[in-house]
């Protein structure tokens, strides 16, 4: 039988409560979802690759049906490669929703790779990860923002710079 297969794509530096909603929905919707930490070498990450997919691999284990991997390059050869025929992406507002509907388009022109958009719970609508890491570094409080693992880690990393 063929299996339902999606990805949700992103940087996850650091993951946030934000999208383990969007992942955990996508996870309710098919049969298989791989999330994919993007290896950006042009932009400064406050974890490394390997950190990343090891904090998402603990906040998605309960769901069971959730793979984290890595990818660079383009989003939908990784998907070619895997068979994965829908990305999945959470829209916080109107601005997510103009580039990515241009990202859609042209992967589905390249490749017929579908996107899907997902509307983001209001909890989480204005929450970033960039916006995290930035109320964090000048000691305000993100708990309940990111899991408490991931609180502790990223305590952990911002003491040591």
């Amino acid at each position: 039988m063929h299996k339902r297969k999606a990805v949700c794509p992103g940087s996850f530096d650091p993951v946030t409560n934000g999208h383990l909603d969007i992942i955990g929905r996508a996870a309710s919707l098919f049969d298989e979802v791989t999330v994919a930490v993007l290896i950006n070498k042009k932009k400064s990450s406050l974890f490394s690759v390997d950190e990343r997919i090891e904090m998402l691999q603990k906040e998605t284990a309960p769901m069971g049906n959730v793979v984290v991997d890595s990818f660079h390059g383009l989003l939908v050869d990784f998907c070619i490669e895997r068979k994965i025929s829908a990305i999945v992406k959470g829209l916080r507002a109107v601005s997510d929703f103009d580039y990515e509907l241009q990202m859609a388009q042209m992967n589905h022109g390249l490749t017929g790779v579908e996107t899907l958009f997902v509307s983001t719970n209001p909890l989480y609508s204005y929450l970033s990860s960039s916006l995290v890491k930035e109320v964090a570094t000048y000691g305000g409080d993100v708990a309940g923002l990111i899991p408490d693992a991931v609180l502790a880690r990223l305590k952990e990393k911002l003491d040591e710079q």
